[in-house]
């Protein structure tokens, strides 16, 4: 029996669910160790939708929108987008600089740059916890973060994606610190290639 990837295969969807759920995990204390401050996950929600509908669930292509992009090269390739509505990167951003909740109102190149580094280091922590469950090699590419028309920035990826499967993971999250919570989409649209890459490697160990 063939035991490769495949989209239809539930076994291995339930598994690429559980490796991107474990890794946000991850991410989101790698982002406490970033702030010095506990993230409290309240809820961490996967699920596959069509890849035609992201920019529906971002609000439409013209919506206004913050992503940061990262590459993803090693044993295998592919994309990491984190998007955001401009309010909840605001707040990342206040978060980051120790400001008052609600102080950022706009993203000049100090708060790009926070921004930045969030994503390098929820990036390195989310592939560090995929590579440490599948011994696979996987490294970040430095991050660009855009803030622009949602069609605009998942147009790269969505490019590659659209080409090669009908759906993508995305996962939906409340958490926060003590002093503040927030709510964001993650979207993790790897190649075909990744996916099978790292699943193969965990039902293999």
């Amino acid at each position: 029996m063939n035991d490769s990837y495949t989209l239809t295969d539930e076994r291995s969807t339930a598994i690429w669910i559980r490796l991107v759920t474990d890794g946000i995990s991850n991410a989101l204390g790698g982002l406490g160790e970033m702030v010095g401050k506990e993230i409290i996950t309240h809820a961490l929600n996967a699920r596959t939708i069509p890849v035609a509908s992201i920019l529906e669930l971002l609000g439409g292509g013209e919506e206004l929108t913050v992503g940061i992009y990262l590459g993803v090269s090693g044993s295998a390739t592919g994309h990491m987008v984190l998007v955001y509505q401009p309010s909840v990167a605001y707040d990342f951003v206040d978060m980051l600089l120790g400001n008052p909740p609600g102080t950022t109102q706009t993203l000049g190149e100090m708060e790009l740059s926070a921004l930045g580094e969030m994503g390098n280091v929820m990036g390195s922590f989310f592939l560090n916890s995929l590579a440490d469950a599948t011994g696979l090699l996987l490294n970040p590419s430095p991050p660009a973060v855009m803030m622009d028309m949602a069609g605009a920035i998942m147009d790269v990826a969505l490019a590659d994606i659209i080409r090669e499967t009908d759906d993508a993971l995305v996962v939906d999250a409340t958490f926060g610190t003590q002093d503040s919570q927030s709510s964001g989409t993650f979207m993790v649209l790897p190649s075909l290639d990744l996916q099978r890459v790292l699943v193969d490697a965990l039902r293999q160990s």
